[in-house]
């Protein structure tokens, strides 16, 4: 099959630190590589990839000092998608609706995976012109706010079995790993940990955006000594942050999409305990994977009963749920069946 993957710039592919999106795009075209399809990869230039790179811009965005205007390269590669799109059999999208007015010609050999939330205000009226655009989405939860739209399917992300190793044995301390923002609540995770009286290591980048948050809430709470922020780390260095954790604290404040972060730890056989958001019970097994919670006191709870989870156990179930191999397979099937409908009579090819 010759197939597309069209991945945001903001981030390299695989992103060098933080990029939830860019990695599940490159560890889905190297899987897609693997089983022997025919991929390309538009991305940015210092992107790393076993597929053809097409390359709208040098760098990713998000690290070029010179990068003002970041939609104007996206616009770049929609224009050369469109161009090249009868060279594919499926153009698989991972750039919101950027590309919806270009390629609505030929959208029955599209399919836009929604990696986003989708309860924002503006999101229906566009869909009501948008609404005929095969979409994919990241969790069943990801979309109720437009549960009228094209689904095709829900793929869980994956990751390669051997990308983390299993830690037997726990640490002594809690992890949070992700973004620093308001709605991933980190403070919340640093009230969890101080009232257990454990340490908490913080690896998470911030957004300029989210500056502001940081000096005026976060930023305080980091003086007791129980409370370390690493800063942002890259991929190399997650299999030791996460594995010789006790327990990832996820206590995110809005409807989670996925949540990678999640099965990451799950890979290192590390419990996670998160909040009742979004994704999380379709990810999180409570009791098995670790513990779902409704409130701070509950959290405390997960948090000193973590050892009763297995970590084995956890390990298992990301191999058995949430391998790239899994993932693949559940997007090869969407594409077929789009496939399928292109050769039908009175469809056009």
């Amino acid at each position: 099959m010759k197939i597309a993957q069209v991945s945001p710039l903001y981030e390299s592919v695989p992103p060098k630190y933080y990029g939830g999106t860019e990695r599940v795009v490159s560890y889905l075209t190297e899987e897609l590589v693997r089983q022997g399809h025919e991929v390309t990869l538009f991305a940015s230039g210092d992107s790393v990839t076993k597929a053809h790179l097409i390359a709208p811009c040098h760098r990713a965005l998000r690290l070029d000092p010179h990068c003002v205007d970041p939609l104007a390269p996206h616009v770049t590669m929609i224009e050369q998608v469109v161009r090249c799109a009868h060279e594919f059999d499926i153009i698989h999208f991972h750039i919101d609706y950027l590309h919806y007015p270009a390629c609505r010609a030929f959208k029955q050999k599209t399919l836009t995976t929604q990696h986003g939330r989708l309860d924002l205000p503006e999101l229906p009226r566009l869909y009501q012109l948008f609404g005929d655009m095969p979409l994919s989405s990241i969790s069943n939860a990801q979309r109720e706010p437009l549960s009228w739209v094209h689904w095709r399917g829900t793929v869980y992300h994956g990751l390669p079995v051997d990308l983390y190793s299993y830690h037997e044995t726990p640490g002594d301390y809690l992890a949070f790993l992700g973004r620093i923002c308001p709605e991933k609540r980190v403070d919340r995770a640093i009230e969890i940990a101080l009232k257990v009286g454990m340490p908490l290591r913080i690896a998470a980048k911030i957004d300029k955006v989210d500056q502001q948050y940081f000096e005026a809430v976060v930023k305080p709470l980091l003086r007791d000594p129980l409370i370390e922020y690493v800063g942002e780390i890259g991929e190399g260095e997650k299999n030791e942050f996460l594995g010789k954790a006790n327990a990832l604290l996820f206590p995110s404040d809005w409807p989670e999409p996925f949540g990678l972060v999640m099965i990451e730890s799950l890979a290192c056989g590390t419990p996670v305990i998160a909040y009742h958001r979004g994704s999380v019970p379709e990810v999180l097994t409570h009791g098995e994977t670790g513990y779902i919670v409704e409130s701070f006191d509950e959290a405390v709870r997960a948090v000193e009963q973590i050892d009763r989870v297995s970590r084995r156990r956890c390990r298992e179930v990301f191999e058995q749920r949430f391998s790239v191999s899994r993932m693949a397979a559940g997007y090869l099937s969407i594409y077929q069946s789009l496939l399928s409908e292109q050769l039908q009579p009175g469809k056009v090819a």
